[in-house]
This record gives structure tokens, C-alpha cells and sequence, in this order.
């Protein structure tokens, strides 16, 4: 734990939200989740769950919902058998579902689109995983992926469940060195990845990266066996016949018959990687059965799935925990029909993603804040060109959404008439815990509102007392869940370690979140205790600071971090986006929005130095990286910036503080 997580002080609690949003009466009516759901998880979680299972097809019924006999190793329905791609797409096939669309795919240049039903979905399963069987991939082996948003990575994915080999998938914009200590880490024996794929209308490498981390796992005395290589963009590529082989020649030449095998419910599906405080990244290792109900369940509930008639699009890199729980295993469980897109948001134009709503009829849309701001800094008129009446549902994923953000998400996208659910999780929890019930809850712009039927959160202290409406402390979950991660990949006394001994006696989950409970006990997440500030003896939270600011008309997006003061410990520092409308804000921007911080919070909030940046340093999945601007912040050489989506933001950062561009 950092030097400034809370201790004998709860979270201050700044700001307030009067706005709410009842659910649409027809959405209400139909909700897949009703209120009464609540009590019945409560009075009984092990036949709730038993009862999300039934919605899955088993080869084997389980003889135990769960196994909790030697804490915090789970096991979930224990006894029982199943395979996670059998219940993807051949149950659904089987059913007679063959010829429904799976997957709109759009690549980013423009007529670039391709059309996959759930028939053809599971031949091409089938075929990768005779392929990679061909290659010599055996149950238990690792496979890693790492590939751009096209169809074969889900393929890719599936084929590795099919078969039992647990997938670790890198995000396609990660270096060689990240791709590196994962594959070493857990010693991969093929990696699927492609010539390169298409980012912001250029072709973007990828197989270079892969020959240099094979280069340095052999270094560490590790090889990886075969490289498996889609065809995507046309590159030239380096090519070693003893190891590459292409994705044409080994699948698609192959048989569409696979019987596929049915795996213990505990059987490993996949290893996620994610950035430890120590360098060594964590590998999060979840299961089969219990993920799989998990991200099936919170994928029918909190979004009210009607795969009938919905178009579902999680906007997500399926690098990301997101894109394997709301691409892959939940929606395709659940048998949705869903939009895939490879590229990003404004390009080869600014709406882009309106246009593919408009254009296949998108019903319920899944997107992170950060995309949310970049969109408001645009204004409306873009998405105001586009008829997005289909949409009836609009999610929030990755950080707090700021109520401002929030507000504007459900106006100008989602028409004034959609339920806004505000989602928190984590990769360690596998599918969502915190989430409103959009045909049971009156919406809050900015809060998660109350743990889902069969979850238990809870908000508090350092002795690990749940903290009363009106303050703040840390999020922790308080009973085990189905799709909790089992353990970290190797390293299961870092596993206990890094998430249950902050509150080891009371046996309670803590990932590092801090969270407050409003007056009427809804909880908001207030990011990483890391980030909590020390101000002359009061805890603020950045999120709430941001907000106040983010609520300002002029401005589109803020970062605020605390950096040393000889008078008040630590000092407020803003960093601001402005919206394009605002140009530059006028002479008086920096002082206005000081003001405005504290008429919105108070004056022990108000901002010391505020500086108007044209970007913030983001990770290639959104999140800010407010270590770097405390860096800045503090006169530090600034730290290590590898993981950065555009390293360069922080130099301009660092020159436009030189240049006086702030004012203190």
C-alpha cells in the first residue's frame, strides 16, 4: 500500500447528485431481472447460482455449487463437466440457431465488413482447433494470442477452450518486451498473431513484434514452438519455415469435425496479464464453469438481453478482460447477435462509430468514459447526424463515469430515453459486480448504485466495519462469486497476498478501489486508494474533483492528482482538456475553474495549479496515468511511459509547464 491510502479518515464526501433516471415503463414491464431477484440471491447465493448455471449446457451436473473449504482457493460447481466453446456456438447450432448472425464485422477501411452466422462460427472453431491440435497444442498447453479486433481472434479464443488449452491473450498494441515476459511467464507453446492489422487508416505490424519476443524468450532459455500467422493487411514478413506457419494454409484446409471434449468445471480457460506494482505482471487465471456462468448471467441481467432481436456492440479490445467477458464467453453464450470492429473510433471519419449504429440497427452499446469525453470534447453535432434511435441501452465500463459524462451519454447518444448502467468490475472479478438493474433502477448519473443479485459489496474502514451512508472507505466483496479469479498464474502466495490480507480476518476481497455510500447508501467508486489525496488532514478523492470539473460547459476532460506542499501536505493539481467549442478557454479559464471547483465542492478542494493540456497520458485501454502527472506535478523526471497509447503526450505536458502555460 502507497504512503497515501486512506487510514484513520474515512473519504471525504464532496460532491452530490440530485439527477434521476427511472427506468423506460416498457423496458420495466419485460426486464429480465425484476427487484424481487435481490431477496431471492440473498436468502439463498448457492440456489441462485445453481440456478444461473442451469442456463448453460453441462455434460456433467454438479455434485457442489461451492467449494469454499479452503479459502480464498474457490471451487464452483464442483463435479461438474461442460466445454466453454461447445456452449458458444454448438448448443446454439444445435438448437437450430445455426444460420443467426454471431458477428457484424467491420474493419476499419471502410468496405472492409465480413458477415459470420453461428454455423459458420462453429466450423471455423472447429477447423482452428484441429489446426492447432496439428501443431502439436495439447490439453493443459498455453496458447497465446495476439491479434487485431478480427474475427479470427475470437475463432483463436474459442479454439483453445475447445480443446483445453488456456489462452493468455496480449492487447495488439503492446510491446515486445510485455509480449515477452507473458509468454515466458506462462511459457507458451504457439502464439497466434498477423502480418499486422489497421489503426487509424494505416497498416499497423504485428509479426515483427512477435519474432523479437521470440528473440528474447530464448534468450531466457524458453522457445515457442510454432507461430500460427492470419493474413490481414498484405506486409512483408520475416519467415522461418521451422516455425511460422500461415493461418490459411494450417485452417483452412482443415476439418470442420471436432467432437470437442468436456473439461472439469475448475479446468483453466484462460490466463489475463496485468500491470503489478512490482514490474512483474500479474497473471490472472480464471476457470472454466464459474467464469463462464458469470459473464453469461451478468451479460443477461445487467443488460437486459434479448438475443431475439438485440444487436449487442462492446466496444472493447478483446485484449482486454472487457472483450473476453462481453465479446466472447457472455454474449456468445447467451447466443446475442453482436458488432466486431477492428478500428478506432474517428477513423477514416469522426463518426464512425454512429454511423455503424445506424447501420446495423445497434440496440444496447458498451463503451468506456474515456471515449465518452473524447466525444463530448467533439460536441454533438457529429453524433447528432446519425439515427441512433435503434439503441434502447448504453453502458459504461473501465473507471467512474463522471455524472456530467454521464448525463451527456444518455442526451445525445442514447436519445434521452435509455438507462445508462454504470458498470464496475475488475479482470481479478471476470464479469461485472456493481451495476444498476436497468428495469428495476432509478438511474444516478455517475454512480454504480448497488451490488447485482447474488454479489456482496460492501464499503469500509480500516478495521473492516462497513462505514455508514455519507462516507467513504475501501470497496471490498464480502462472499465469494463464480467468476472470482482462483489464482495468480504460479504464484498463489502473491495471489493472497495482493488480495485478501488487508482484510484477512474478516475473509473479505479488496483490490485496491476506494468507494463512498451516498446518503441513500448507493455506492460510487472513486478509483485506486492510491490516487486519494492528503489535504490539510482531508481525504479527497480525484474522481470527485475531476467531475466538478468535467461539469464545467467548457471543459471535456480533467485528470487530478495531489502533489507535495509544504503548507497543506499535498496540493490540488488539475490537468484540463477543453472542449473544442471553448477554444481556448479565454484569459481567465485557469481562475474560472478554480472558482468553479469550489462553488461545486468547497474551498478545501480548490485546485492550486490547474494547466490546460491538449491531451492526457492514457494506456492504450483509456485509463489515465496519474503517476506520470504527478511526476509533473511535482518537478520529477518523469517516469516510465512504455505503456503509454502516445508517449509523446507527456513531453508536450512537460513543455507547456515550462512554458507557463498554468497558473498556481
Amino acid at each position: 500500500m502507497s504512503e497515501e491510502t486512506p487510514s484513520d479518515q474515512t473519504l471525504a464526501n464532496l460532491s452530490r447528485e440530485e439527477r434521476r433516471f427511472e427506468p423506460p415503463a416498457e423496458l420495466a414491464e419485460h426486464a429480465n431481472l425484476r427487484a424481487e431477484a435481490y431477496d431471492r440471491a440473498a436468502s439463498d447465493r448457492e440456489a441462485f447460482w445453481a440456478e444461473q448455471a442451469e442456463r448453460l449446457a453441462w455434460d456433467q451436473k454438479w455434485d457442489r455449487v461451492l467449494d469454499w473449504d479452503d479459502p480464498p482457493f474457490a471451487k464452483w460447481f464442483a463435479g461438474g463437466k461442460l466445454n466453454a466453446a461447445y456452449n458458444c456456438v454448438d448448443r446454439h447450432v444445435e438448437a437450430g440457431n445455426g444460420d443467426k448472425v454471431a458477428f457484424h464485422w467491420v474493419g476499419e477501411p471502410a468496405d472492409d465488413t465480413r458477415t459470420l452466422t453461428y454455423a459458420q462460427m462453429k466450423d471455423e472453431v472447429c477447423k482452428a482447433a484441429n489446426a492447432l491440435t496439428e501443431l502439436g497444442v495439447k490439453t493443459g498447453d498455453r496458447v497465446a494470442i495476439y491479434l487485431p479486433m478480427i474475427p479470427e481472434a475470437v475463432v483463436a479464443m474459442l479454439a483453445c477452450a475447445r480443446i483445453g488449452a488456456p489462452h493468455t491473450v496480449v492487447f495488439g498494441g503492446f510491446s515486445s518486451d510485455a509480449l515477452a515476459s507473458r509468454l515466458t511467464d506462462c511459457q507458451a507453446k504457439v502464439v497466434v498473431t498477423s502480418d499486422g492489422g489497421y489503426r487509424r487508416g494505416a497498416p499497423s505490424a504485428l509479426k515483427p513484434a512477435v519474432d523479437e519476443a521470440r528473440a528474447k524468450t530464448a534468450e531466457n532459455g524458453f522457445s515457442v514452438e510454432k507461430v500460427l500467422v492470419v493474413r490481414r493487411t498484405g506486409q512483408e514478413v520475416d519467415w522461418d519455415d521451422s516455425v511460422d506457419v500461415w493461418w490459411h494454409d494450417a485452417v483452412d484446409s482443415a476439418s470442420t469435425e471436432h467432437a470437442c471434449e468436456f473439461f472439469d468445471a475448475e479446468h483453466p480457460l484462460y490466463v489475463m496479464y496485468t500491470s503489478g506494482t512490482t514490474g512483474k505482471p500479474k497473471g490472472i487465471l480464471h476457470t472454466t464453469a464459474g467464469y463462464l456462468v458469470g459473464s453469461a448471467y451478468t451479460h443477461w441481467a445487467v443488460f437486459d438481453l434479448k438475443p431475439e432481436t438485440d444487436v449487442f456492440w462492446c466496444t472493447a479490445d478483446i485484449g482486454w478482460v472487457t472483450g473476453h467477458s462481453y465479446i466472447v464467453y457472455g454474449p456468445m453464450a447467451n447466443g446475442a447477435t453482436q458488432v466486431l470492429y477492428e478500428g478506432t473510433p474517428d477513423s477514416p471519419e469522426r463518426g464512425r462509430w454512429w454511423k455503424i449504429i445506424e447501420e446495423y440497427g445497434v440496440t444496447i452499446f458498451y463503451t468506456a468514459p474515456t471515449a465518452i469525453r473524447s466525444f463530448m470534447k467533439q460536441g454533438r453535432e457529429i453524433p447528432d447526424r446519425h439515427d441512433m434511435s435503434s439503441l434502447r441501452l448504453l453502458g459504461s465500463v473501465g473507471e467512474p463515469i463522471n455524472p456530467e459524462a454521464y448525463v451527456w451519454y444518455r442526451s445525445v447518444v442514447g436519445g434521452d430515453r435509455t438507462p445508462v448502467v454504470d458498470t464496475w468490475w475488475q479482470t481479478e472479478t471476470g464479469s461485472i459486480m456493481i451495476s444498476p438493474l436497468p428495469g428495476v433502477t432509478a438511474g444516478k448519473p455517475g454512480s454504480a448504485m448497488t451490488p447485482i443479485p447474488g454479489v456482496a459489496a460492501e464499503v469500509v474502514n480500516d478495521e473492516g466495519e462497513p462505514v455508514p451512508n455519507g462516507s467513504g472507505g475501501y470497496l471490498v466483496l464480502t462472499e465469494p462469486w463464480p467468476s472470482m479469479l482462483r489464482t495468480l498464474w504460479g504464484d498463489d502466495e502473491r495471489f493472497k497476498e495482493t488480495y485478501w490480507s488487508r482484510f484477512n480476518k474478516q475473509g473479505y476481497y479488496f483490490a485496491g478501489d476506494g468507494a463512498k455510500k451516498d446518503e441513500d447508501g448507493d455506492i460510487w467508486v472513486l478509483g485506486r486508494v492510491d490516487d486519494v489525496m492528503n489535504v490539510s488532514g482531508h481525504r479527497l478523492s480525484t474522481t470527485e474533483i475531476e467531475s466538478a470539473l468535467v461539469s464545467h460547459p467548457k471543459v471535456a476532460e480533467a485528470a487530478v492528482v495531489g502533489a507535495k506542499d509544504e503548507d497543506t501536505g499535498q496540493a490540488v493539481c488539475a490537468f484540463v482538456i477543453l472542449r473544442e467549442e471553448a477554444g481556448d478557454g479565454g484569459d481567465d479559464i485557469v481562475e474560472e475553474l478554480r472558482n468553479h471547483v469550489r462553488k461545486e465542492i468547497g474551498a478545501i478542494a480548490k485546485p492550486r495549479q490547474i494547466m490546460i493540456v491538449a491531451e492526457l497520458p492514457k494506456t492504450r485501454s483509456g485509463k489515465i496515468m496519474r503517476r506520470l502527472l504527478r511526476d509533473v506535478a511535482e518537478n520529477r523526471e518523469v517516469g516510465d511511459v512504455t505503456t503509454l497509447a502516445d508517449s509523446s503526450v507527456m513531453d508536450l505536458i512537460s513543455s507547456g509547464l515550462a512554458s507557463g502555460k498554468s497558473e498556481d
